[in-house]
């Protein structure tokens, strides 16, 4: 895959096409693992998520894939902003971001973990990127993209401990301002 890569770099597009078969089911695979924390009643399917994801990495203008790694991590970054994208489009921003009423009965009950608000999962990444631009990475490499620890710490160029520490770090950061946008019914 790597020097199927380094061809299509080179403007190959026999390598083009020959990627794709290569790449397709692991982009799919990991676009239904995006969009399995997604809404029930989401209207984008893995299948469109990676279609959209497949051209725009083929109409970027100046790519630099340097490996198979590589190559997954700027897809992952791709899926973070169509998922994105598709959340403002679909107007999640609404007051209440599409939360139903819960009964209070039910406020005793352990609740079912809610599909992500993509929009305001960007935008607290975006604050975070302001004071650490690696976690924002690492978010999107293992949330987005679906790498492993070891496929993170590759792309990175960092040690597994690092990539662990820092993605729980992340998650905790995010955890805290996600919890406090959404105010004390969270």
């Amino acid at each position: 895959m790597t020097e199927l890569l380094r061809a299509w770099r080179q403007g190959d597009r026999a390598a083009e096409a020959d990627l794709l078969p290569l790449v397709y089911a692991e982009l799919r695979a990991r676009a239904a693992r995006a969009l399995g924390r997604e809404r029930l009643d989401h209207t984008l399917q893995p299948t469109a998520l990676v279609h959209e994801a497949y051209l725009r990495l083929v109409g970027q203008e100046q790519a630099d894939w340097q490996d198979r790694t590589h190559f997954f991590a700027i897809a992952a970054k791709l899926m973070r902003q169509i998922l994105t994208d598709h959340a403002r489009r679909h107007g999640s921003a609404k007051r209440g971001g599409g939360r139903r009423p819960a009964p209070l009965a039910a406020a005793g009950e352990v609740a079912a973990p809610e599909a992500p608000d993509f929009e305001a999962l960007d935008e607290a990444l975006a604050r975070l990127g302001r004071f650490d631009s690696e976690a924002v990475r690492i978010v999107e490499l293992r949330y987005f993209g679906g790498l492993t620890v070891e496929e993170t710490a590759q792309a990175l160029g960092c040690s597994p401990s690092t990539v662990v520490r820092q993605w729980r770090a992340a998650r905790a950061w995010l955890w805290g301002e996600l919890g406090a946008a959404a105010g004390p019914e969270a």
